[in-house]
């Protein structure tokens, strides 16, 4: 099987098998980001355990990209420290920016990779990046409380 083709399946399954989607009502920050040029739509919950990812839920809807983007993003962040966090935003903005030249990192990444495709379409990066965008807004006003 080609990468290209088992990235394609890895996303469709966390879109059709999304992972922690479903607010929690208890968080310490809530965020909504809209992708305003195709109106892909994402909330995103957080709630913290002094420095460490306690929950990470969140809803939305839109694209494939976008909603399993996210699916990822909140299975790989839960659990982490807020700087463990970052560094996994970082990684993945990377790859975004690379304009198809990156593969990304598996071992910071894990399924994440498989948007390394995505980031050769500049029409498509803000979709994998919308959840990833809203996290770090979300985990700036958790900690402002």
């Amino acid at each position: 099987m080609e990468l290209d083709s088992l990235y394609q399946e890895v996303i469709l399954d966390h879109y059709k098998h999304p992972q922690h989607k479903g607010l929690s009502p208890t968080f310490d920050a809530q965020v909504h980001h809209v992708n305003t040029s195709c109106g892909d739509e994402i909330t995103l919950n957080i709630d913290l355990e002094g420095n460490r990812i306690n929950t990470l839920t969140w809803d939305g809807q839109g694209c494939s990209i976008s909603q399993a983007s996210v699916s990822m993003m909140s299975d790989l962040l839960t659990g982490k420290t807020l700087e463990e966090a970052a560094v996994v935003v970082n990684s993945f903005s990377e790859l975004m920016a690379s304009k198809g030249t990156a593969a990304g990192e598996p071992e910071i990444l894990e399924d994440a990779v498989a948007f390394a495709g995505v980031s050769k379409f500049p029409g498509r990066i803000k979709c994998a990046l919308l959840g990833w965008m809203a996290f770090k807004d979300v985990a700036i006003q958790a900690q402002a409380k």
